[in-house]
């Protein structure tokens, strides 16, 4: 077992959330930055929104500007000043500077790592999707600081895609949660991605290129593999997964039976010298079995999970769901943070199969920050892959992935990346019958944060075991004789006023209102 210390590995206390930024509209080239003088604001809200709040303190002047500003930001602020810029800044100076003890680290050596023996100098690539389909869009990435991209799936089939393909579903912070795709597979032909290649690798020798590819047959798989590898790829990753392609015994169905996975990984496998990994679909019960499979046909690794089949909001005027084209729809991939645990749960089950070791686990599904990152990398991910949130927010997210888990690596003492892999899975179970039962954890609420709405009262009432009631001043009072400690009071409170409590006690002692 890990230490305890060890297993408490995600920094989780954020003084400034989403919710206190939530009219930042995170803009390009953003007004706000062009009218202040002292700071790059834009910068610093960003870095807030995905949870990297310790480096964006780190990286403000000693004294504050804000203090004798009369906020010029705020007035060229496209929301017409609705974001208290100033405000949020001044809280960065009094509420989190204070306690960073650990400075950003200058260099970013503790991020190297590697895919299959290849070199990366941080583990995230930009995942087999639109945000690596063409010669621009991966150098731009790159200059950005990513390490390397999975291309747009090559193959020999001639793609039109729909319009509109994508559609979403919004969080209570304005972003997207769920994203829903149903575009298909790079619309270049194979010889014009073979010259996107060769130039990428030209110019960007020390970024990490990896081709995904899906063939119709046996030949057709090690034909593709074969000229990737000629024309410059590191690595290939073999599609046997997208929702989107399943006509035909395409995509997700291969992935479903691990004799195909087997035969086409092989075929790759005996057509090229680099490393090849295999691209499973979660449209399963078990992944290992496919993944298994792989391993027999030779593959080096596995990159999981791919979208999710999923419709998408259904129109009760038209009865259509999105997105609609011309009426119709089709059922498609689902992605983005919601999708998050459904792909930590694969790929701790991977890292647990002890036929699997050895192999690289290429992961993604759900990242958006550093944190995403790095619980992927302590169920065993060897390197991260992010598309959706790419999508929502630009190439510019990984500087915030990028120093938030520089800085954390450095909180914690790792000399490097590697160090941090697998460290999660000493304590977890794949069955709920090794969790303890006998004492309980109540909950402790904070008087001074509570407003007295109640909402805990009336989820505990309706929802769990009726042990909370409002006081004369609207201020919950916990019930002992009744508490289970099942703590659904704390996930539903709009101001964060309540706490797990500080000790276990007994069950049978649990009859006494908590302190």
């Amino acid at each position: 077992m890990i230490r305890k210390e060890d297993a408490d590995m995600i920094r989780t206390e954020q003084r400034i959330a989403r919710a206190d930024m939530i009219r930042c509209a995170l803009c390009a080239d953003a007004p706000c930055d062009r009218a202040c003088q002292n700071l790059a604001p834009a910068k610093l809200l960003r870095s807030v929104w995905f949870a990297n709040e310790q480096t964006a303190a780190q990286r403000l002047p000693e004294e504050n500007p804000c203090l004798t500003c009369d906020a010029p930001c705020e007035r060229a602020c496209v929301r017409s000043g609705e974001v208290q810029v100033r405000k949020l800044v001044c809280r960065l100076y009094d509420e989190v500077k204070p306690d960073c003890e650990t400075q950003l680290p200058k260099d970013e050596n503790r991020l190297k790592c590697d895919l299959c023996g290849i070199p990366l100098e941080n583990p995230f690539l930009l995942s087999s999707s639109v945000v690596a389909s063409t010669y621009d869009m991966c150098a731009r990435a790159f200059e950005a600081g990513w390490a390397g991209a999975c291309f747009k799936t090559v193959c020999t089939l001639d793609i039109h895609e729909t319009s509109p393909r994508f559609s979403a579903i919004f969080g209570n912070d304005g972003g997207i949660i769920g994203f829903k795709n149903i575009e298909q597979l790079s619309d270049h032909s194979v010889a014009e991605n073979m010259e996107i290649f060769k130039r990428l690798k030209k110019n960007y020798p020390g970024k990490f290129l990896m081709a995904s590819i899906m063939g119709q047959n046996e030949q057709e798989w090690g034909e593709l593999a074969r000229l990737c590898e000629e024309n410059g790829a590191d690595a290939v990753e073999l599609n046997f997964s997208c929702p989107n392609m399943a006509e035909g015994g395409l995509g997700s169905d291969i992935g479903q039976v691990p004799e195909l996975v087997e035969r086409f990984t092989a075929a790759a496998k005996r057509a090229c010298h680099i490393p090849v990994l295999a691209k499973l679909t979660p449209n399963v019960a078990n992944m290992s079995p496919a993944a298994e499979a792989a391993k027999r046909g030779g593959a080096d690794g596995i990159a999981a999970i791919n979208t999710i089949k999923s419709v998408m909001r259904v129109n009760p005027n038209t009865y259509v769901s999105d997105p609609a084209v011309h009426g119709y729809s089709a059922v498609g991939g689902y992605s983005g943070n919601v999708v998050k645990p459904i792909a930590l749960r694969f790929i701790a089950e991977m890292s647990e199969n002890p036929a699997l070791q050895g192999m690289h686990l290429s992961a993604m599904g759900g990242v958006e920050t550093w944190q995403d990152a790095l619980e992927f990398i302590v169920l065993g991910a060897g390197s991260v892959q992010v598309t959706t949130s790419v999508m929502q927010y630009g190439y510019r997210l990984i500087d915030d992935l990028k120093d938030g888990l520089n800085l954390y690596l450095a909180e914690k003492g790792f000399s490097n990346v590697r160090e941090a892999r697998s460290l999660g899975l000493d304590t977890l179970s794949f069955t709920t019958d090794v969790l303890e039962r006998d004492t309980i954890v109540f909950p402790q609420f904070d008087r001074e944060r509570c407003v007295g709405c109640g909402r805990c009262q009336i989820s505990c009432a309706d929802g769990g075991h009726q042990a909370i009631s409002l006081d004369e001043s609207r201020r919950p009072r916990l019930n002992g004789r009744k508490c289970v400690g099942c703590h659904l009071c704390i996930l539903v409170c709009p101001q964060r006023a309540v706490t797990p409590g500080t000790k276990r006690i007994q069950r049978k002692k649990a009859i006494q209102p908590a302190p």
